[in-house]
């Protein structure tokens, strides 16, 4: 099984959008990311490597899946 590691914001920007989420708005370098039926807005900020535990949480409030996240991973790399 492949391991979380630590990507690039545009990277995770694509795995997102290619979730169907879309870009609503941005605040400093934190930009957030919206779906319908999902409760809260997926936050990605605009760093070069953003962190293992920010992607974990991420998926967790977009109910992605690890095999989902690295499925969307493969597509948009």
């Amino acid at each position: 099984m492949p391991r979380f590691t630590p990507q690039h914001w545009r990277t995770l920007e694509a795995v997102f959008v290619a979730a169907g989420f879309r870009f609503v708005r941005q605040e400093g370098s934190h930009r957030s990311y919206v779906r319908e039926g999902v409760a809260r807005p997926v936050v990605i900020p605009a760093y070069s490597e953003v962190p293992v535990f920010i992607i974990r949480n991420n998926l967790k409030t977009a109910a992605l899946s690890r095999d989902g996240y690295f499925r969307l991973l493969a597509e948009v790399k």
